[in-house]
Parts: C-alpha cells; structure tokens; sequence
C-alpha cells in the first residue's frame, strides 16, 4: 500500500474547549514520510510540533503535544482531528493552527470527517508502513485498574469496556471491527463530563469553552440548586433543576453508548502518535489519555530499536525457488548449497 495525504487543504474554525479562544486550524497536503505535524502560526518563527507519541506532555482532559526544542510551545485536544486522520489512511498531513489547542468543534469526530471526505485523499510514491502487531502487549495502571491489551490480527480493531462509579453512567462497551466503519459509527461520539468535574476544571482553567453544544454533560449527583446555577451562568448555558439527574444536551445522545465510543474514538486519536498504522486488536478496560499515551510510548521506544520489522514468513505457501532453481544459478553443490 502506498502513503497517503490530502488531496487539497481544509479549515475549520471554532472555540477552544479549554481556552475558549476562538481558533482556525488549516489541513494540508504534505510530502511523503512528513507524519503528522502541527505548525503555530500564532507564534514567533511558526515552530512546528510533531504529533508523536514521545512528545506528549500532559493527558489532563485532553492528549497535548509540545514542541521538542522548546517545551512551553504545544498544542493541546488534538485527539479528535488525528483520529479522522488516522482512520482515513492519511500518513502525512501538516496542521497550521493560531492558538494552543484545536477547535473543539462539536465536541467529536464526525466534522473533521466530512471535511477529509470533500477534500480528497490522494496517494503518494511511496510505501506505507504498518507496525504489525508480533506478540500480545499489555500496559496496566494499578491506581486507576485501567488497562490496554494488544493481540496480533490481520486489521486494526477494538474492544472497549468503561466503568463510573455513576447511577447515569456505569458500564458500557463499545467496539470497532474494520476501520473503514470509523465514520458511521464512531466518529460523531461527543466528549463527555460529570457535572460534578466541572467546577474543579474551572479553578484549573480548562473547559472554558464548554458548553451543550460540545460535550455530553452528565448529572448524577445532587447539587444545591444555587451551585447548578452558578455552573449554568458560567458556562452560558440555560438553568436545570438540581433535582434532575441525567445527561444535560441541546441535543439528544446520538448512539446509547455514546460515551464509550467516544473513549474508543480517543484511543485512536492517540494511537495515531505511534507514528504508523497499526495491525492488531485493541482490548481497552477503563482507558483515557495517560494510558493510551503510555501504550504509545512503549511502542513508539520499541520501533526505535527495531525500524524494519521482520517479515512474516509461511511456509506452506508455493516458494519463489526450490533447490534446483538455485543449483541452475548457483555453482554451489551440497552441502555448501544450503548456506545459498
């Protein structure tokens, strides 16, 4: 298969989840063997970011990047826009945005999706490259029991399973057999969050762009109706009663499991930084952005001792010479003809 990349470029534009600045991210076609790469155009000398796993610096609420030569430059919720990307077979693709973190949009997939969709997508001359999935690979979080396992396969494909301590949301499952269905049904999963989180992430000033229309926002603890209000002024949207436990949308859930296709849809936005596609089954038990990022690091350490694969080899297939074709080339006799 050949690398790939953007037939012509997009934009998007929107505000920040985190910021609430307003942004506009533009999409480019790049050269073979580019990756992914995020450029600032907001900031003196346009430093570009590479969209890999070993340059991830923080996971809270979203994966973040930061420049190799200068850690204060980064660029944050790039989750959602590199899922797109990966799932849509793109190796190469320079991002140029204005701001910290990319439009949070509606808070999924699914716009980043129809904008690859009409740009186009456009081969290249030369050859992709796949990290095939060898041996079972598991990483596991004891504080959280959050834990991601590997298996060989022939495709790239999940399983996964979410847990909350919640009487709105506890367990669900979700799951992905070919890629290619990664629009139809996983793309437009939004982000989600407690009402109970909201207020700490606002004194740790995140999600100052959130609001209905972005995210799930979801009720499963009485509050005092005067706190409620407080956090529906901040967040600019219309008053709920306290009592109400529940998803709190402008819009109504788009799949049951939302939020766990949501989680499967992070989890592919941070395998992208491996910096390749993968070949292999994905078991996710409680996952989230520390360790998805930590799956990738572990792999992205492995392909720099290892940068070509061995191939696979079956020998029940016809092969391309037996020994009398290598007698009419070589002047070997046995033995010295097993070493040719």
């Amino acid at each position: 298969m050949k690398q790939r990349t953007l037939k012509s470029e997009f934009t998007v534009s929107g505000k920040g989840l985190h910021t609430g600045l307003q942004i506009t991210a533009t999409f480019k076609p790049a050269d073979v063997n580019t990756g992914y790469k995020i450029k600032r155009i907001d900031l003196e000398g346009q430093p570009i970011i590479e969209a890999l796993a070993e340059n991830v610096t923080e996971t809270t609420r979203g994966t973040v990047v930061s420049c190799k030569s200068d850690k204060t430059v980064k660029v944050s919720t790039i989750e959602h826009a590199l899922a797109a990307l990966y799932t849509a077979g793109i190796d190469n693709c320079l991002i140029e945005v204005d701001a910290p973190e990319l439009p949070i949009l509606d808070g999924s997939a699914i716009i980043y999706c129809e904008k690859i969709e009409e740009a186009g997508i456009e081969e290249q001359d030369a050859e992709k490259e796949f990290y095939v999935v060898k041996k079972r690979i598991k990483v596991f979080d004891p504080e959280t029991g959050s834990s991601l396992i590997v298996l060989p396969d022939d495709e790239l494909s999940m399983d996964v399973m979410i847990e909350f301590n919640s009487p709105v949301l506890s367990n669900q499952f979700a799951s992905l057999e070919h890629v290619a269905d990664f629009k139809q049904e996983i793309a437009a999963s939004r982000t989600f969050v407690f009402v109970r989180e909201i207020l700490p992430l606002l004194q740790m000033n995140l999600i100052k762009g959130g609001d209905l229309d972005n995210a799930i926002v979801i009720h499963d603890t009485k509050l005092p109706q005067e706190d409620l209000d407080r956090l529906s002024d901040m967040m600019d949207v219309e008053r709920k009663l306290g009592d109400e436990l529940g998803y709190l949308n402008n819009k109504p859930l788009v799949f049951k499991n939302e939020p766990a296709r949501h989680k499967l849809l992070d989890l592919l936005g941070d395998l992208s930084l491996i910096g390749r596609p993968l070949k292999g089954r994905i078991v996710a038990t409680k996952p989230g952005h520390t360790i998805n990022t930590t799956l990738a690091k572990k792999i992205r350490q492995e392909l720099r001792y290892q940068n070509v694969q061995a191939p696979s080899y079956d020998p029940n297939k016809e092969p391309l010479y037996d020994i009398n074709d290598i007698r009419r080339m070589l002047p070997h006799r046995y033995p010295m003809q097993l070493v040719d």
